[in-house]
């Protein structure tokens, strides 16, 4: 009955969130549109700068959308429950914000600040659709609207009648991330300006980035203005320096429509306004709203699914959408890039191809910590290009800083979290056979930050030392100790954390080696991933912490967060292991006493539903860390399917579907990721446990598998990318589907038995039908045979 209830709640929030004009159909019909069933108002009460999407496209530079919250990454950006609005900027991204606008009418207040000319709004004055964002600025009467293309964000904006109406770019802010610095804002002639916004460093961006702009309107203005320090200036054509703003100036009447183009660029005003003649050389909003829906549809379409109800529905494509933003381009149309690796804008060139277009895109992202288990699955089987173009563009940064990126900002390093966390992505891009770049430069690139002033030498945000990433001692010793001699230069320095991190990512290294011949290699750093061994505690059956001198720390308990243990505890990062689940196995005495502690750990972490809060405000607080399992962040969302390891596949299914159910079932502005989306992760992790199938290892091995769990529809359809896979589709298929029905009876592949809890990538892209049937009680004699391989 509470379930009930609290779903009967979730989808009256939805109805209301959307646009009264527009029905919802509760029944699945064939012409049911993935793109229909995205909610982009899921948890966008909470979370941080870059979360909220609405006007972009897939991967797109613009991300353009209301601001309620201007200042600071976390809890900032489109708010939910926050009443008014104070701009509309078009960068949302890892560390970086830009070019805010807002249009007002009466007396011009720009100047004295965004809390002075925000705008009240009403949520039933709404509609947001991917690509598209509507709302109604109730101080000011004026009806905004807005669209993109990759990189040029669209306005239409509806006015009252106004002897006085103003559109302003607001260069005198704090704006997410980072601050203004300083800018330059210049009216070229009556419909048009151009300029920059330099936007500050921050600590996790060393180096300031300048977002160069080219604004085009459809109706001449009548007068261009600007402020500076809080006072309008003089009539001109430029205004540039420290806080500084412009404005344009024109008479509306009743029902007067303006349109506004906001091409943005890295590299120059130049480029921003190439960007703009490529992209949007028309003025026809609507059939670029529906080109973005089109888009939209044909990228979230690539997975199809059948049964569930709505909000099961609605749910699985928002997290697929959210699989598919946050990590974004940085190149222009015609390839140019921003290079700050030196501390200087430079401005590199992706090689072109025949058709005169850059070969790849080079992107902006936060961290690929935890990837293993998300996007690495789920963009190289469903999305292999962009899998691919994601490893060109690591090297693409190599080749211009010397080392591949673990979370590259406006072409920055950050050094963002710990360890070498792109190796794992781009093995298994590679051992999947996603190969479109130079193999051995990449891997001597990955190579170098496995080793002395490589990445794994580098806590988290070390810009200019290689001593809190404990690497020396990780080599020497076999463990990095806590606390670090001499550390105290970054974030994270975590030494149980960062010792289990390196172990895994060593092994993937191995695997790679391995498979290009290189076997000194191999057995170096195959040697080296056994260190995860090293911190086993036998008297506590736990991993543990030691400090220089190898002694154990006192008093122990495996729940205390932090203070030894990346964003966890060594309940949550004990199960650490994905390359070596066997010799894991080992350490805790065999299958049965390894599935009788996974499973009481679930058990105890069912009761805070699997997370250490349901927003990012209560994750902090010290009784919910207090927990075994927590899918609210990474270092523990493997865990589901490690009984599969165990000859238990039957607790996978029914842990991971109890996950699903309690994490990312939620359809409401107040709940859907526990407290951080992360760019994509918690949303592929959604995706993919709602299609039963997982990778342990990320597919970073010489013989790429993924695991089988408890799919919540009854068929999901895959297409295959004709381009990089020899199949067409991969279906599978569920009989006897229902919300208690978490176990698999059999399986057939392609009408023929199928007795493993796992199946080989390179079988699964050849296409075929999985077919499932599903009971409520437990079948303990299925997929038990063969367990997954482990290196």
């Amino acid at each position: 009955m509470i379930l009930f209830f609290r779903r009967y709640f979730f989808l009256v929030l939805l109805l209301i969130s959307c646009n009264r004009n527009e029905e919802i159909n509760h029944d699945q019909s064939a012409s049911e549109d993935p793109v229909d069933l995205v909610d982009p108002l899921v948890d966008a009460a909470n979370s941080r700068w870059f979360f909220f999407n609405s006007a972009t496209r897939p991967f797109g530079m613009v991300n353009l959308s209301p601001d309620m919250v201007i200042n600071g990454a976390w809890n900032s950006g489109y708010r939910y429950h926050v009443d008014s609005i104070r701009a509309f900027s078009h960068i949302h991204a890892w560390q970086l914000s830009g070019i805010p606008v807002f249009p007002t009418v009466g007396h011009f207040k720009g100047h004295l600040g965004a809390d002075v000319y925000a705008s009240t709004y009403s949520h039933e004055r709404e509609t947001v659709r991917p690509g598209y964002h509507q709302i109604f600025l109730d101080t000011y009467g004026i009806d905004v609207e807005l669209t993109s293309t990759d990189r040029v964000g669209f306005h239409r904006y509806t006015f009252p009648a106004a002897d006085s109406a103003f559109i302003q770019i607001d260069l005198s802010t704090f704006l997410g991330p980072c601050d203004t610095d300083s800018g330059l804002i210049r009216r070229v002639n009556n419909q048009s300006l151009e300029g920059y916004a330099v936007m500050g460093a921050t600590r996790r961006r060393p180096y300031p980035v300048t977002v160069f702009f080219a604004i085009q309107f459809d109706q001449p203005f009548d007068s261009f203005g600007g402020w500076k320090d809080g006072h309008i200036m003089g009539r001109g054509d430029e205004i540039s320096g420290a806080r500084i703003g412009g404005f344009i100036q024109f008479k509306t009447y009743t029902g007067d429509q303006r349109l506004m183009k906001v091409g943005i660029s890295y590299t120059s005003i130049e480029s921003a306004r190439n960007n703009i003649e490529q992209e949007l050389s028309g003025w026809d909003f609507d059939e670029v709203r529906t080109a973005s829906r089109q888009t939209w549809n044909e990228w979230l379409g690539k997975i199809k699914i059948k049964g569930g109800d709505l909000i099961q529905r609605q749910r699985f494509y928002t997290d697929l959408w959210h699989a598919l933003q946050g990590r974004r381009m940085i190149n222009d149309y015609n390839g140019s890039y921003p290079d700050m690796t030196s501390g200087n804008l430079r401005i590199g060139q992706i090689p072109l191809g025949e058709n005169g277009r850059p070969k790849f895109n080079h992107y902006n992202s936060d961290s690929f910590w935890g990837a293993q288990w998300t996007i690495n699955t789920l963009w190289q089987l469903v999305y292999p290009r962009v899998a691919e173009e994601f490893v060109q563009s690591m090297l693409l940064m190599y080749q211009d800083g010397g080392l591949v990126p673990r979370g590259p900002s406006g072409g920055n390093y950050t050094y963002v979290m710990t360890g070498a966390s792109s190796t794992p992505f781009v093995v298994a891009a590679y051992e999947k056979g996603l190969k479109n770049f130079d193999v051995e430069m990449a891997y001597m690139a990955l190579r170098k930050n496995h080793m002395p002033g490589g990445m794994m030498s580098k806590a988290g945000y070390e810009h200019n030392t290689n001593i809190g990433g404990g690497l020396e001692y990780y080599i020497d010793r076999g463990y990095i100790p806590y606390p670090l001699p001499n550390g105290g230069k970054g974030y994270h320095e975590s030494g149980s954390g960062q010792t289990l991190e390196y172990a895994f990512q060593d092994g993937c290294l191995a695997q790679m080696a391995k498979s290009l011949g290189h076997i000194e290699d191999y057995k170096y750093f195959t040697e080296r991933s056994k260190n995860y061994r090293n911190i086993w505690y036998p008297k506590k059956g736990w991993m543990w912490i030691k400090n220089e001198a190898g002694q154990w720390k006192e008093p122990f308990d495996e729940l205390l967060y932090g203070k030894g243990f990346v964003e966890s505890n060594a309940a949550q990062m004990s199960w650490f292991v994905p390359h070596d689940v066997a010799g894991l196995i080992s350490l805790m005495g065999g299958d049965s006493a390894f599935v009788d502690k996974l499973n009481k750990s679930f058990t105890e972490a069912a009761k805070q539903d699997f997370t250490s809060g349901k927003a990012h405000s209560s994750e902090t607080h010290e009784d919910y860390r207090r927990t075994y399992i927590n899918y609210g962040n990474q270092p523990s969302m493997q865990t589901a399917f490690l009984f599969n390891y165990a000859k238990a596949p039957w607790l996978s299914q029914y842990w991971s579907r109890q996950v699903v159910q309690k994490v990312y079932s939620d359809l409401s502005p107040e709940y859907g990721y526990s407290g951080d989306e992360d760019q994509g992760l918690m949303g592929s992790l959604a995706v993919l446990m709602k299609m039963g199938i997982f990778s342990m290892n990320g597919g970073a091995c010489e013989r790429p598998f993924y695991e089988i769990g408890s799919p919540i529809f009854d068929e999901i359809k895959i297409d295959l990318d004709a381009n990089f896979y020899p199949g067409k589709e991969f279906i599978i298929s569920v009989e006897n589907q229902a919300e208690e029905n978490y176990y698999i009876q059999k399986a057939t592949l392609n009408r023929m038995p199928w007795e493993r809890c796992w199946i080989y990538h390179d079988d699964l892209v050849k296409g075929g039908v999985l077919e499932l049937k599903m009971g409520s009680s437990p079948n303990r004699n299925w997929g038990i045979t063969e367990v997954p391989p482990t290196y």
